[in-house]
């Protein structure tokens, strides 16, 4: 008998996407299922995603305590053609049917009943894997993702029988933060209220009630389950987090590579693969040049591009990147194209940099799916000095491209770049650039010596590119440390 799994997140692509959440719930439960394992994803029923499915018919209704209100739930089955299996959807209009970003206001604020939108959420949840509509289809594990599902772990103590439970932290920054007031008006059970429970100062967190009622808890990287135990990465949860520690583990996110692979990108020029990556590379940086409104010389080719693709926000590192431009433009022929949208100071900050700089500083405002993938395969290396990142995913894609990515030493980025120290060169091993302090200092000293291998070491240079290459990303890896997780918590 296959396993079952309920897979329980407040967004998936690509019906619903505000980051890197949304990727983990599209990737691992098709991975889970290519693996043999029967799954259901459960999300909100958000207006904007109820339009994407097919097939839509309700398998039954349920009364779900809200605060100071009980709501009529629908639990309705769709399909989609990203997903092998049915969606289910927990669809009450009072609470999800509204479009836009799921979890703010078009103003930019939260909405103030999201407490209650994700509690009943979750509810439905657990409701459901006590076969509460009588579907036959009873999981033996369920698997909640950050503060949106936190409850879910608690909330199965009265199922039986009870089944596993795993929680997945994918940002700890996101605590699901709310007062005692709510948690009254929610008639949440008394006794989680406690130090050891759901209170955080004074009042609750959803994920904090993740991780103390889970059977396991995990985050998207072996690093970051180790940073968000410091006070510099708990967000005053490390402590309750280290007295956890026997159940708290990091399990690497997977990537697309059906969607991210050079060897059969339709958005390149030129398709590539290990062997023939320096041909390849060098007609897609002739056309991202183009893209721009350049018409490149060889010469120009045979300079460095470094490339970017980013939330200009500081917690991203922009601000390393522009403070380091300006040297390097001055000292080298290096050539940049950078990709984002985010904080206005950034924004024209960089479209100044464009102006004053043409033909070596290009920039798009925005995201353009097809131009990013070009920039992943066309420019030499790839820039990510995020300050801090759970897991990343444009240096997995950097590498399977085999541009060789510049990282902060944090999360997932620590994971998955092997630094080009003498060492690792030696055992070759490595695969890009770290650097170990965050201060744009750090990144210039490093951007120096990496410019200088591109420049100097053309063999030492084609040595890395074979090993990011080689590197294997995919989801399948992800999901065979969660179906031992599962079937052994």
């Amino acid at each position: 008998m296959a396993l079952k799994v309920l897979f329980a997140a407040s967004e998936a692509y690509p019906l619903i996407k505000t980051g890197g959440l949304a990727d983990v719930a599209y990737g691992l439960p098709r991975a889970l299922h290519v693996e043999g394992t029967d799954v259901r994803l459960l999300l909100p029923g958000y207006y904007d995603l109820l339009g994407k499915l097919k097939d839509l018919h309700s398998l039954g209704s349920l009364q779900v305590q809200g605060a100071g209100r009980v709501h009529q739930v629908y639990l309705l089955e769709g399909y989609h053609e990203a997903f092998p299996f049915p969606v289910w959807v927990v669809e009450c209009a009072a609470l999800f049917g509204r479009s836009g970003n799921p979890y703010m206001h078009p103003d930019g604020y939260d909405w103030p009943d999201n407490a209650e939108r994700f509690t009943v959420f979750s509810r439905t949840a657990a409701l459901l894997a006590d076969d509460a509509l009588n579907l036959n289809w009873r999981p033996e594990v369920v698997h909640a993702h950050d503060w949106q599902t936190g409850l879910i772990p608690a909330l199965l103590e009265t199922v039986q029988p009870r089944p596993r439970s795993v929680f997945t932290i994918h940002n700890l920054a996101y605590g699901g933060h709310f007062s005692h007031a709510i948690y009254d008006q929610l008639q949440l059970a008394w006794h989680w209220w406690s130090s050891e429970g759901v209170e955080f100062y004074g009042g609750f967190s959803m994920l904090k009630a993740g991780i103390a009622y889970a059977d396991s808890v995990t985050t998207v990287s072996p690093t970051y389950a180790k940073e968000i135990c410091t006070p510099e990465f708990g967000y005053g949860l490390d402590g309750f987090l280290r007295s956890r520690s026997y159940k708290l583990q990091g399990i690497l996110n997977g990537i697309d590579t059906e969607i991210w692979n050079p060897r059969s990108d339709e958005y390149l020029v030129q398709n590539y693969g290990v062997r023939d990556v320096r041909k390849g590379k060098l007609a897609n940086k002739q056309a991202l040049l183009e893209r721009f409104g350049q018409n490149p010389t060889a010469e120009q080719l045979a300079r460095p591009l470094l490339g970017m693709v980013s939330r200009l926000v500081e917690q991203k590192g922009v601000d390393m990147v522009m403070e380091s431009i300006h040297p390097l433009l001055a000292e080298t022929d290096a050539a940049f194209v950078l990709i984002g949208s985010g904080h206005y100071h950034y924004e024209r900050a960089l479209c100044d940099l464009a102006a004053h700089y043409p033909g070596r500083v290009m920039v798009y405002i925005g995201y353009n799916e097809a131009l990013a993938h070009l920039l992943e395969a066309g420019c030499d290396i790839f820039l990510m000095p995020s300050r801090f990142e759970p897991c990343g995913l444009n240096q997995m894609y950097s590498l399977n491209y085999g541009s060789l990515p510049v990282v902060y030493h944090t999360g997932g980025l620590a994971d998955t770049v092997i630094n080009a120290s003498d060492e690792n060169i030696a055992a070759d091993t490595a695969n890009g650039f770290v650097f170990y302090q965050p201060f744009s200092q750090a990144l210039l000293g490093t951007l120096w010596w990496v410019l200088r291998l591109f420049t100097q070491e053309p063999k030492l240079w084609r040595a890395l590119q074979r090993n990011a290459l080689k590197a294997q990303f995919d989801w399948k890896q992800s999901a065979q440390r969660y179906l031992e997780l599962y079937r052994n918590n």
